[in-house]
């Protein structure tokens, strides 16, 4: 009789040896262990409208609970085409050159692994959104790291020239900017396509907060600079701009022969994205007041929040876009980043995320990084507790 086998788990070669706990879930529990206001993670704590919640009742009451088409439902993919058409000016193809995406995180990791082979490089500007890296890193990429000015976090054309290279397969940029809260302009957007003139180099353009532009200023979509539509991902996110961050549910607009590649993979590490919601947010899409009157609501939460700010030691940076706000923090405290967002948490009783998170390697300036996305109620009782410190 032989002898039972071992129980053994092999050890596994880790794909990301340097990826741990996000300082988004550490802020996030020691926020709840401590009874903070969370101002670190960026999702609203209010409700979405009814209105869209009733059509997703709706679809699923229908029978709309099977399988859609792999690139989505047709009618959320005319409606999006139909968008960027009104707003940005570029047509695109709403069989061909629309896909609807599990959120913008599988939107962006599909675009890099579409297009990224082992040894291209792809040039990301710090501080950048904490996704970006990993993705490069699983597709055998390497990461060109470019920082933004600091202080204005403007984008540094010289050294983003500097960086471009024959093997540079890919460029990543962010307008509005997380975390920055700054967005591009459209001379930004005709540099950045006079770099690449003459390349194979592609781009990525995260749009997510693209609804979320303050003082009059315009969102400018890569997608309405045509040098740069032919060579780009263009990726948003219903989630924010209706509020719903946990549907996980976003698109990519990208001229036919770059979707094609993007489905490819889009195909096998999703497939297709939940059926009812995107019926949902199709038949809610028919109205386009939602998105156009975003910027009003943020700018009154921003405008409220900043006015609470100045009666703190808080130093407000200013806020562009997004629905984030930095701080200097360097008239309370001395503390590294992280440990003054420990300190706030226990503290103040506010949760913050430091701005060194979103560097490798991290790089002190004495900043943090809080969300306005909260009910006035939120944002009050953060307030009282920051103007006390």
């Amino acid at each position: 009789m032989p002898h039972p086998p071992t129980i053994h788990t092999p050890t596994l070669k880790s794909r990301l040896p340097q990826v741990g706990t996000t300082i988004f879930s550490v802020m996030s529990a020691l926020a709840q262990q401590h009874g903070a206001v969370n101002l670190g993670q960026g999702f609203p704590d209010f409700d979405c409208d009814p209105t869209l919640l009733a059509h997703v009742h709706q679809a699923m009451a229908e029978g709309l609970n099977q399988y859609p088409p792999m690139p989505g439902v047709p009618l959320l993919r005319q409606r999006v085409a139909a968008k960027a058409a009104a707003l940005a000016g570029r047509t695109y193809d709403a069989d061909s050159e629309v896909t609807i995406t599990a959120g913008a995180t599988q939107a962006i990791l599909t675009a890099v692994l579409a297009t990224v082979h082992p040894g291209d490089e792809v040039v990301v500007l710090e501080p950048c959104f904490d996704s970006y890296a990993p993705n490069i890193e699983l597709a055998g990429g390497r990461i060109v790291r470019v920082p933004l000015t600091p202080g204005s976090f403007r984008p540094d054309f010289e050294r983003i020239a500097a960086a471009l290279t024959p093997r540079t397969r890919l460029v990543i940029v962010n307008s509005p900017h997380n975390p920055s809260a700054t967005v591009w302009t459209r001379a930004d957007f005709e540099q950045l396509a006079h770099l690449l003139d003459g390349t194979d180099t592609l781009l990525i353009s995260d749009e997510v907060y693209e609804h979320m532009v303050f003082d009059g200023l315009p969102h400018v979509s890569a997608a309405s600079v045509p040098a740069l539509a032919a060579r780009a991902f263009i990726v948003s996110s219903f989630g924010k701009t209706y509020h719903v961050t946990g549907w996980k549910v976003g698109y990519v607009l990208a001229p036919a022969p770059l979707s094609a590649e993007f489905r490819k993979v889009h195909q096998f590490n999703v497939f297709t994205v939940n059926t009812p919601m995107q019926h949902a947010l199709a038949r809610y899409m028919a109205d386009p007041a939602p998105y156009l009157q975003l910027p009003g609501f943020y700018q009154r939460k921003r405008d409220l929040f900043l006015a609470g700010l100045q009666r703190s030691r808080l130093r407000p940076l200013h806020t562009q876009g997004s629905y984030f706000q930095l701080v200097d923090y360097s008239a309370v405290s001395a503390l590294p980043e992280a440990d003054f967002c420990h300190w706030l948490t226990r503290e103040a009783g506010v949760a913050a995320i430091p701005m060194s998170a979103f560097y490798d390697g991290g790089y002190e300036q004495g900043l943090v990084r809080l969300c306005f996305a909260k009910r006035d109620e939120t944002l009050a009782a953060a307030l009282e507790r920051l103007q006390r410190l």
